[in-house]
């Protein structure tokens, strides 16, 4: 792969083509299941689809739908249709996750707009409906999580490729998905213990991200396009890394973006007592004062701006900002160093636009 090939796109441009077929595809595809569920079930249950679809209908840039179509493409598939499909699949299993994150981290803004669960609790509100509505809001998006997870794998079971890969495909998916609950249970545990270390935090990073956000999608497509298993095991190398500075940009932004960047408050992950990289170093490195400071507002769920603002105070004059934005760094450039070992067949400009996304991914705005 010379310079010049890997220079050969414009990234945010293909990334925006992918985005609008993917949301097309979506809204199109939405518009059929919210029909489908009122004709055959009723419109009581047609509230968690629509729910469901509202999140999943919001988008955000479409980075793992895209990230399918050029495996797939890269790997040498030809059909279209099914990459598109493929990609409509995968960020259906998205929003299924960010439905029960949300739930999770108690969140009321997901990408610009209510979460599912909040929507919900506002339509009980709405309806004066008897009971709670906190739970009758994260009870009934539960139901549209789970039909939003098992609508997505009947889509990869509808692709039309020969069924051995759909196996593989779903084998590959369920995996991917398996790790991604563990790294959540590990997450929820690290809010909650005493201490916890940056090897706790780095599992995190792994399951949670490396493997659901770049892994599972990259795989998703090249299988699909038929891809070998020394395909899949190079897909796995550069998934990892930039998968780490995926997620711990995206810590970075969580705290010193604003909201419109990271799609929910700034002060959420602080309220309910995430541990990042930022926070276990910050902890670390912080003076007793600063240190015993953030211990405290770590899961406080009365979080003023005030606190807030001398907590992003604290993560930066430690020194804990800086090693995360290292760390994010040494990331980015493994990741592209593993694609120095990629299959030569692998098809250049879609190789491109991976070379082309580690740096995107790093260059977010805070």
């Amino acid at each position: 792969m010379t310079e010049k090939n890997s220079s050969q796109i414009d990234f945010i441009s293909v990334l925006g083509e992918y985005k609008k077929l993917i949301d097309l595809d979506i809204s199109t595809y939405c518009k059929q299941i919210i029909d489908e569920t009122n004709e055959n079930f009723g419109e009581y249950p047609t509230e968690a689809v629509r729910a469901y679809c509202q999140l999943l209908n919001r988008g955000g840039k479409r980075i793992r739908g895209a990230l399918t179509i050029t495996a797939y493409k890269m790997l040498g598939g030809t059909d279209n249709r099914v990459a598109l499909q493929a990609a409509r699949a995968i960020e259906m299993l998205h929003a299924y996750i960010l439905m029960a994150d949300d739930i999770q981290d108690r969140s009321e803004i997901r990408r610009g707009g209510p979460t599912a669960h909040t929507l919900l609790k506002q339509y009980h509100e709405a309806h004066n409906l008897k009971d709670e509505s906190q739970h009758f809001g994260e009870s009934i998006a539960i139901n549209g999580l789970l039909f939003g997870a098992h609508s997505a794998l009947n889509v990869i079971v509808d692709l039309d490729v020969p069924a051995d890969r759909k196996l593989q495909a779903i084998r590959n998916v369920n995996k991917h998905f398996i790790a991604t609950a563990h790294g959540q249970s590990l997450d929820i545990f690290n809010e909650v213990l005493m201490s916890v270390d940056e090897n706790a935090v780095n599992k995190v990073l792994l399951w949670k991200t490396a493997y659901y956000s770049f892994m599972n999608p990259l795989q998703l497509g090249a299988i699909l396009a038929g891809g070998s298993e020394n395909d899949l095991n190079l897909l796995e190398k550069f998934s990892i890394h930039a998968g780490c500075a995926f997620q711990i940009t995206d810590d970075i932004l969580g705290i010193y973006g604003d909201e419109e960047t990271s799609g929910k408050s700034p002060l959420d992950d602080l309220k309910e007592g995430k541990r990042t990289l930022l926070t276990i170093k910050a902890l670390e490195l912080a003076t007793e004062a600063d240190a015993n400071f953030l211990q405290q507002m770590l899961g406080n769920k009365n979080l003023t701006q005030d606190e807030f603002l001398r907590v992003r105070e604290i993560i930066k004059n430690s020194g804990a900002l800086g090693y995360a934005k290292r760390k994010a760094e040494e990331s980015v450039a493994d990741a592209l160093s593993s694609l120095k070992n990629i299959n030569p067949l692998w098809e250049a400009t879609n190789v491109a636009f991976l070379r082309q996304l580690v740096t995107f991914l790093i260059d977010r705005k805070n």
